[in-house]
């Protein structure tokens, strides 16, 4: 029976994601309760110290290296990725709900011919196998999934699982392992990236999110929000309505058709809580509201509110945080 848990090692650059880390270590507790071995997978090119995954928890790592990989795409990475699962017949293939994740999960389940439970905040064990919940109804209900057959493909939503700190002491054993890839394997390429300019914290991997939204009224307003960022080191969003307007980029958007967060604190500033706002970041663990509406949607899942003005509640936030932090 079939026991290992096979993970999906999300890089960029060469570089791990956190959401790779995040993934290793609920990987290991999943196959602590099924009694079988974790394997990552990392994909790419010049992929750095891949045996470094086993300070997560991983017992091994099959790297497919080849330049053409360089980029993500999901045909190629799929292909890569289904071989090597193809290989090891894992009980459970595990990856964070990331773009990427989201991308490959669907192509593996379809190669595996393998059930698919994507976006899940929690997991159990029962009877030998893996049980997840997952977010229903732009959250407002939760479903309870349980598989048939023998594999089980998961992905699990950034910043739900946080990852353990990582043990110096350990380190994994490292397999390269070759795929056979053709032209067909590439039907979408990546000709360029703009990477924007560094010191921005992407909002999918941010701990600390302040948000703003229709109550902003312009872009020149979201400085404000952006000083007390600064002050956090957290990530700006944005509701789809500021993001609509022009006033921000759709990499900041949090919401159904955005970006799906789960940081440690969320500020919603001037955001009245739209259906879809609410299911990008309802998983948040502490949630903050300004509204100068009493009867806004968003209180009703914040864990504190203020009623005001956020033009003279945020910059007076800042300050007091200025002095508390030392600033």
């Amino acid at each position: 029976m079939a026991n290992n848990v096979l993970i999906y090692a999300e890089q960029m650059g060469g570089k791990f994601r956190p959401t790779a880390f995040e993934a290793i270590c609920q990987g290991k507790k999943m196959a602590q309760e099924l009694g079988g071995k974790v394997i990552a997978v990392a994909i790419g090119s010049g992929i750095e110290n891949p045996e470094a995954l086993g300070q997560y928890g991983a017992d091994k790592v099959i790297v497919v290296s080849n330049e053409k990989l360089k980029d993500f795409t999901v045909d190629a990475y799929g292909k890569a990725f289904a071989d090597v699962a193809g290989k090891n017949d894992p009980a459970v293939v595990l990856m964070a709900a990331t773009y990427q994740g989201k991308d490959l999960g669907g192509y593996v389940s379809a190669a595996l011919d393998a059930p698919i439970a994507a976006d899940c905040t929690e997991w159990l064990a029962q009877g030998g196998k893996i049980q997840v919940k997952r977010p229903t109804y732009a959250g407002k209900a939760y479903a309870t999934i349980a598989f048939t057959g023998e594999t089980a493909v998961i992905s699990i939503r950034p910043k739900v699982f946080a990852s353990d700190e990582p043990d110096a002491s350990k380190s994994a054993e490292v397999e390269n392992q070759d795929v056979a890839l053709s032209d067909d394997d590439f039907r979408s390429i990546v000709k360029e990236i703009l990477a924007k300019a560094g010191g921005k914290i992407d909002v999918s991997e941010g701990d600390i999110i302040v948000a703003g939204g229709r109550g902003m009224k312009g872009p020149e307003n979201f400085k404000i929000l952006e000083e007390m960022a600064e002050l956090l080191g957290a990530a700006v969003g944005a509701s789809r309505t500021a993001v609509d307007e022009g006033w921000r980029e759709h990499a900041d958007q949090v919401g159904q058709t955005g970006k799906v967060v789960s940081p440690k604190l969320y500020i919603a500033c001037g955001i009245s809580g739209a259906i879809q706002h609410l299911a990008g970041m309802r998983t948040s663990k502490c949630i903050v509201a300004i509204n100068k509406d009493p009867d806004a949607a968003i209180f009703n899942i914040a864990d504190y509110g203020i009623v005001g003005d956020l033009f003279q509640v945020v910059p007076a936030m800042t300050e007091e945080l200025k002095k508390v932090m030392g600033s």
